[in-house]
């Protein structure tokens, strides 16, 4: 995509399907002959007017209005038209296949092409382009896509943040303070025989550790960001009639999971998506964990634990009308036995209102599935197990890999504050750290980084954005 970044590019830039508008976008340089072509006749800036577009022979394909928006006051920094037509799927195929053919038709006085090299648009180069011509940074070009996907309004309101700049400003800060660090120590290695110690006199060891505070700063709201974003996928696991179906009904307040006496009813995954105080939360049910003869019942309990082994959070359901039963005991500690050990496991103790005096005797929510008591409790707690902390106002959203790269900047300065507090300080290890931290912080708005990373990330971009 980076190689043919100078073509001029044209997408469907809405959602496929019947709608009340629909609208094509065309980026590029100098537009004028395409939009003569089109519009029959020139537009004034960033104002929307009512025309008909015109096909090759100067028919109406359609009535709507028409934008532009010259470079570099555009949302790609390139030229921009729009076409906002009526959101019928033909109507709209015929608008972008007339830019193609209008850009191949060549201008009488020269014979040159209107507008040379137009092209179908890659998912994400209107916003890639954004990006290369700097409309925005990386963390708020993948923001464009995190507002499009969200999933609660949590979620949308933090990527609109994101989108607005505010983290990006946070990890401008942070570079401008690592910055002023790295010049300190530059400053040394350069005029060693200067009789002033740079990095004592302007306190580098209290700038290195101001720094590594204000950092721990964003990686706590960055977290938080990327649980909204990502939420959390937890399973339901136990065995047969412990509850599990009731609870994923409970949970979605809504009958999606058959609930049945009959042992071994459910027989696949059952998935589905609740928030919790604006977090996404991925609730899976599942089939029950025991040994079985029935080989599509045996499929579904494998399913089960291929579900368990990619689990954030486990909730691992028991019957508390059971809990005197030393064969169904024993079978719950072979399951807890199976469980893996790097996913936070939660006890949950079913049908209160069958046995409201039995106690579970371990730590875990107590709850009735069927009458709803404890499932406050329940949400808080996968809230807790998730590391849920920060109130959503304050929250910008956040990828994975903007928390591995402020994990590896966090790594750099802990080896840098090593060396600074050394009796004889290495200042050419301690400026290479300071380096590398920098080009982390570099990565996540993109001003460092290779195209390869660019290329995935905006390949998951829509068509048209």
């Amino acid at each position: 995509m980076l190689a043919r970044s100078a073509d001029p590019i044209v997408a469907i830039a809405t959602a496929p399907g019947r709608g009340a508008v629909g609208i094509v976008r065309v980026s590029g340089r100098s537009l004028a002959l395409l939009i003569d072509a089109i519009c029959g006749r020139q537009l004034k800036p960033r104002e929307a007017t009512y025309l008909p577009f015109r096909d090759r022979n100067g028919e109406p394909i359609d009535q709507g209005l028409a934008l532009h928006f010259p470079a570099p006051h555009s949302f790609t920094g390139e030229d921009v038209l729009e076409l906002q037509a009526h959101g019928g799927t033909i109507v709209l195929q015929l608008l972008l296949a007339r830019c193609l053919e209008a850009a191949a038709e060549t201008v009488p006085a020269g014979g040159q092409p209107r507008l040379p090299h137009l092209r179908l648009a890659e998912p994400g180069e209107f916003s890639q382009r954004a990006f290369l011509n700097g409309k925005v940074d990386l963390a708020q070009a993948e923001a464009i896509a995190d507002l499009i996907d969200a999933s609660t309004e949590a979620a949308a309101r933090s990527a609109g943040r994101s989108l607005a700049g505010a983290f990006s400003r946070e990890i401008h800060g942070l570079r401008d303070a690592l910055i002023h660090l790295r010049m300190l120590v530059e400053a040394t290695l350069d005029f060693p025989e200067e009789e002033i110690d740079f990095l004592q006199k302007a306190d580098a060891a209290g700038q290195l550790a101001a720094l590594q505070a204000r950092l721990h700063e964003v990686q706590q709201r960055a977290r938080q960001g990327a649980l909204l974003r990502e939420g959390i996928k937890v399973v339901i696991a136990g065995q047969p009639n412990a509850g599990k179906s009731s609870l994923l009904n409970a949970l979605a307040g809504a009958e999606l999971a058959i609930v049945s006496a009959v042992p071994g009813t459910t027989r696949d995954v059952v998935a589905q998506t609740i928030q919790i105080e604006g977090v996404p939360v991925h609730v899976a049910d599942t089939a029950g964990l025991r040994d079985s003869g029935d080989e599509v019942e045996r499929i579904g309990i494998q399913r089960a634990w291929n579900q368990i082994g990619g689990a954030d959070a486990v909730l691992f359901l028991h019957d508390l009308t059971r809990r005197g039963d030393a064969a169904y005991q024993a079978d719950d500690a072979d399951i807890r036995a199976k469980l893996p050990a790097d996913a936070p496991v939660l006890d949950v103790w079913n049908k209160h209102d069958a046995a409201p005096d039995a106690a579970p005797g371990h730590d875990g929510v107590v709850l009735s599935a069927k009458t709803g008591f404890g499932i406050e409790a329940l949400r808080r707690r996968l809230l807790e197990l998730a590391g849920w902390q920060t109130a959503p106002e304050g929250v910008y959203v956040a990828r994975t890999r903007h928390l591995e790269a402020l994990r590896r900047v966090g790594e750099h300065l802990d080896m840098a504050e090593s060396l600074l507090a050394a009796r004889v300080p290495a200042l050419d290890l301690l400026a290479e750290e300071l380096r590398l931290a920098q080009n982390a912080l570099n990565e996540i708005t993109g001003e460092f980084g290779a195209d390869e990373l660019l290329g995935v990330i905006f390949s998951r971009f829509c068509i048209g954005k």
